[in-house]
């Protein structure tokens, strides 16, 4: 193991109280359902994203009992628009757990949050850091980047035994006294300097705290790090949407299987081809949109949209109809959200 570069937990902790991030509106508390909440949301999502949904989700579920006694759906249509669905299935199951099993009063460790659903090994030791100021190291993609490049560590992250060896090396950074005010702040001062400064590409050295201590900017190659060669494959799917309207203006709309693309949520009925949707709407006035591509993380969909006027006694399915002033409160994929309101 590496030995620790001398002064790096207290750097971080004073360059984060002068210069961090410290009016966010999951900051400056210690409740574990509010920095739970973020946590969950800021995963492989941007803080400006974010911030409305954090806000609408406190106003509709100011704790954690409103959530947990809330319908999946409602979740759902409150969470529309920020993807990776199965974070917010998770967070309702949390939510149920932590009242059912803990009374509604989340555990107070990193090893007993992350027995909860969707809270893994980071998200359970930045929860019990926050809000308990226990030491435990926090170790998502922003922080790997940060202490890859402090300790110049060059091991492929994509082997587990690696990974292992950067979580001891995160483990022996943490500060070791005044753990109740230290961790916060040195935790949020990682996750800060990843954000902001310690960059993917162009990191911001000459601003940085550790910049006297960083093995990797000693070697002039900050950029190497970190190492990780496991590349995902791309793969692409065409998909067809029958976005069927009755003369109310009532729309079909399907609740997608609990696996798969957009489990769970709500969409029109979906096609792998134009003949499978034409044959599913004999007789109907079909009319061709432009097609688009979704992004997803592993996947790109190629989104037809096929719009028509039906009779609703003509449609023999699985769906149901929905007005305009009920669809709008569904959990839609973000893409589906946009051809329904136009």
């Amino acid at each position: 193991m590496r030995q620790a570069p001398a002064g790096f937990a207290g750097r971080v902790v004073r360059w984060q109280q002068t210069h961090g991030r410290n009016t966010l509106p999951w900051q400056n508390t210690r409740d574990p359902y509010r920095v739970w909440l973020s946590e969950i949301m800021l995963q492989q999502t941007q803080v400006a994203t974010v911030l409305d949904y954090y806000q609408r989700f406190l106003r509709r579920f100011p704790h954690v009992k409103a959530l947990a006694s809330a319908e999946l759906d409602e979740v759902f249509g409150l969470w529309s628009g920020l993807g990776y669905y199965s974070r917010a299935r998770n967070l309702h199951r949390c939510a149920r757990e932590v009242v059912d099993l803990h009374a509604g009063e989340f555990p107070r460790t990193a090893e007993q949050l992350q027995k909860l659903p969707g809270i893994g090994r980071s998200t359970a030791a930045a929860i019990a850091s926050f809000c308990f100021g226990e030491r435990v190291a926090i170790l998502d993609g922003n922080v790997k980047r940060v202490l890859t490049r402090v300790l110049a560590f060059g091991a492929d992250l994509a082997s587990a035994v690696n990974e292992r060896e950067l979580w001891a090396q995160a483990q022996a950074l943490l500060p070791k006294r005044g753990l109740r005010e230290a961790m916060p702040r040195y935790t949020q001062g990682l996750m800060d300097l990843g954000a902001t400064v310690c960059l993917s590409r162009n990191p911001s050295c000459l601003l940085c705290p550790v910049r006297e201590i960083c093995a990797a900017r000693a070697e002039g190659n900050p950029e190497s790090y970190p190492v990780k060669t496991r590349n995902f494959k791309r793969s692409t799917q065409s998909l067809w949407l029958l976005l069927a309207r009755s003369r109310d203006g009532s729309v079909r709309l399907h609740r997608r299987p609990a696996t798969g693309i957009w489990a769970g949520l709500y969409c029109p009925p979906v096609f792998e081809s134009w003949d499978a949707l034409q044959a599913a709407a004999p007789g109907a006035r079909l009319q061709e949109g432009a097609p688009f591509v979704h992004v997803l993380t592993h996947k790109d969909l190629h989104l037809h949209p096929v719009r028509a006027v039906i009779a609703k006694g003509s449609v023999r399915d699985a769906g149901d109809w929905f007005t305009g002033d009920e669809w709008p409160a569904l959990g839609l994929p973000a893409p589906i959200r946009k051809l329904l309101a136009a």
